[in-house]
């Protein structure tokens, strides 16, 4: 099992109700893998006071009572959790595989991406398609997953002008980060494809169809640019 680093957790209140409990600083699976440990043992070991916990790439963020429990008493029991993952059992990943179309209208910045890195549009998908994905956490929109795993020969910088729309479904890549946009939402990620896959159901339980540590493939669909 992979051991948190010298040096962490590090903890930071944040205001009077919150502390910031940061595990590493790099973007890794090994880091973030250690984030849902201690997540999962916070679950099994519940603190009176706490209102909610948000998990990150690298850091979990801690919402608490202050008029219930003190920061003392939160940053001990985070200690506590971080030092018993030995004993979580975390479940086998789930592994989704999302069908995609790239390139053309579904995803309008393809060939930019391309010719930053020199590649042509299929390299370009070929390399995309090839990675197996992790979900590092979710944010900014409900059921959005920031994935890890992007070929370092994809790494691209976002928009310099994000756009005001994006159309559900968009798959992107921003930096070495690359994810799906289950709404329509403005967004600055550069975007390569699209799907029908549904991620986010409002009406249905569970509403989100990923959860951070399940497993991503994207595969390319008949119509749109091959690999």
């Amino acid at each position: 099992m992979t051991e948190i680093g010298e040096g962490y957790p590090r903890f930071s209140p944040v205001g009077e109700d919150a502390l910031l409990v940061t595990i590493g600083e790099e973007l890794s699976a090994e880091v973030n893998h250690q984030v849902r440990l201690i997540d999962r043992r916070m679950q099994e070991v519940p603190q009176t006071g706490i209102i909610e916990w948000l998990p990150a790439y690298a850091s979990i963020l801690v919402l608490y009572d202050p008029f219930q429990v003190q920061l003392p008493a939160v940053t001990n029991w985070v200690k506590t959790c971080s030092r018993g993952t030995a004993t979580v059992d975390e479940p086998a990943p789930e592994l989704v595989e999302i069908l995609v179309r790239y390139g053309g209208a579904d995803g309008p910045d393809l060939a930019d991406v391309a010719a930053y890195h020199g590649l042509s549009q299929a390299e370009v998908v070929s390399k995309h398609t090839e990675g197996v994905y992790q979900v590092g956490m979710m944010g900014f929109l409900p059921g959005f997953p920031y994935l890890l795993g992007l070929n370092p020969g994809l790494s691209t910088p976002r928009l310099d002008q994000p756009r005001t729309h994006v159309p559900a479904g968009s798959v992107g890549i921003a930096g070495m980060q690359t994810g799906v946009y289950p709404l329509e939402s403005p967004g600055g990620w550069r975007l390569i494809g699209r799907t029908d896959h549904a991620l986010f159901d409002p009406l249905q339980e569970p509403h989100f169809t990923l959860s951070p540590g399940d497993v991503v493939r994207f595969v390319p669909a008949a119509e749109g640019v091959q690999p």
